[in-house]
This record gives structure tokens, C-alpha cells and sequence, in this order.
């Protein structure tokens, strides 16, 4: 079936923003940043695919899950939209990790804040 593995990328990424815009962690809370960050995750991924490709590390096997497109020999329409999901991903991630390890120690504790002032 062609284009199910792009349509698995983009219920994925589906996914993600949806975290996202509920917590606030990347594009919700600071998009330019956000699309600067993802467009130089994709450019620098696309540049080590290009190497790998010029040097036989990387070759596109066939699928019959992929569209048949491809960008250049050995890279299918498919790794584009791979590389901008997993550079958004990871400063979701990144986003995420963040705010759980700042977050106050009362929280973490379970305990209210001021109940040890009482002692």
C-alpha cells in the first residue's frame, strides 16, 4: 500500500503537536525558534543522508509502503518529512524533559510548600 509509512510520519507528528500545543513545550510556545530549530535539524540531516548516499553507506531499499518519489537517487520523499518529525520530536522531547527537571521540589516531593517552615 503506497504511503502508509508517510501517513504513519504524519499521524505520528499528528501526535506530537497535539502534546505539544497542550503543554506549550515548542512550536505553542515559541514558533519561529521552533521551525529555525527544525529547519536546521532537516538541513543537516539532509546533508549527512547526501553524504552517506555519495559514499554507498545509504541506499533506499523498495517498499511497497513507500510513494515512489524521490528527492534524489537513493532518497525517497518519505525521509524528508522523517527528518522534520524527528527534529521536532526531539526539542519536544528536549521541551518536556526541561520543565519536569525545573519544576519546584515541593512538587516532585509531594509536600506543600511552607510545611517544613512549621517545624
Amino acid at each position: 500500500m503506497p504511503g502508509v509509512y508517510l501517513a504513519a510520519i504524519l499521524l505520528s507528528a499528528t501526535g506530537i503537536g497535539i502534546l505539544d500545543a497542550r503543554f506549550r513545550l515548542a512550536l505553542w510556545r515559541d514558533a519561529i525558534a521552533t521551525l529555525a530549530a527544525v529547519a536546521v535539524g532537516v538541513v543537516f540531516f539532509l546533508s549527512w543522508d547526501a553524504v552517506g548516499i555519495v559514499t554507498g553507506v545509504f541506499i533506499k531499499g523498495e517498499s511497497p509502503l513507500f510513494i515512489g518519489l524521490d528527492l534524489a537517487p537513493h532518497l525517497p520523499l518519505e525521509e524528508l518529512f522523517f527528518l522534520a518529525f524527528l527534529s521536532y520530536l526531539s526539542l519536544v522531547v528536549w521541551s518536556a524533559a526541561m520543565r519536569w527537571l525545573e519544576r519546584p521540589k515541593a512538587s516532585i516531593s509531594g509536600e506543600e510548600q511552607g510545611a517544613g517552615a512549621e517545624q
